[in-house]
């Protein structure tokens, strides 16, 4: 393995890191609607639980309500049943066959709370990025130990790395400022 591939693999990595952060965050509960805040939810199908998304179909019909379609008649108690245990504090309302889950305003302290959650994930996320910084390091380190690298390539390289895991950082944090201020909005 060379300097560059260690490069290329560590930014990919990190790359990961961030789309898993994002995906992360989609998940916490703004005063919107959103349908991805359903894909958690597990639902028992024939015995074994599956991704709500795989037997209804989940789609908005107004800023501040979900509605879900399930694609089978005998489905919608299930599915009504997974979303009220789930910890999202849904109140789902069956009309029909469709399910309507109306997403509740969210207080001041509720709020706070949602940011302090974002602040964590992110946190969480940027150890990522350091740990696959260390690695790195770690890694070209070993090359120059096996003499399959220079002490001067090491300092480039170990520069290079930390240039990425900057513009990394730097990206969580303008995601964490974006959602704490998605939450924050009235």
């Amino acid at each position: 393995m060379t300097i560059a591939d260690i490069k290329k693999n560590t930014e990919a990595k990190m790359d990961q890191s961030i789309t898993a952060f994002q995906n992360n965050l989609t998940k916490i509960r703004t005063g919107r609607a959103n349908p991805a805040l359903l894909d958690a939810i597990q639902v028992e199908y024939y015995g074994s639980m599956v991704p709500l998304s795989q037997v209804a179909n989940v789609s908005l019909l107004d800023a501040r309500t979900i509605s879900v379609q399930p694609w089978e008649k005998g489905m919608g108690a299930k599915i009504e049943k997974a979303i009220r245990e789930s910890d999202l504090g849904l109140n789902p309302a069956s009309m029909g066959d469709l399910i309507r889950v109306p997403m509740p305003p969210m207080s001041e302290e509720r709020r706070r709370d949602m940011t302090k959650l974002v602040r964590t994930e992110g946190e969480a996320a940027k150890v990522a990025v350091r740990n696959l910084r260390r690695d790195a390091n770690e890694a070209v380190k070993k090359l120059v130990k096996d003499k399959q690298a220079s002490e001067d390539d090491q300092k480039r390289a170990e520069a290079d790395i930390q240039k990425v895991t900057d513009k990394h950082i730097a990206d969580i944090d303008k995601l964490i400022a974006a959602k704490e201020q998605e939450i924050m909005a009235v």
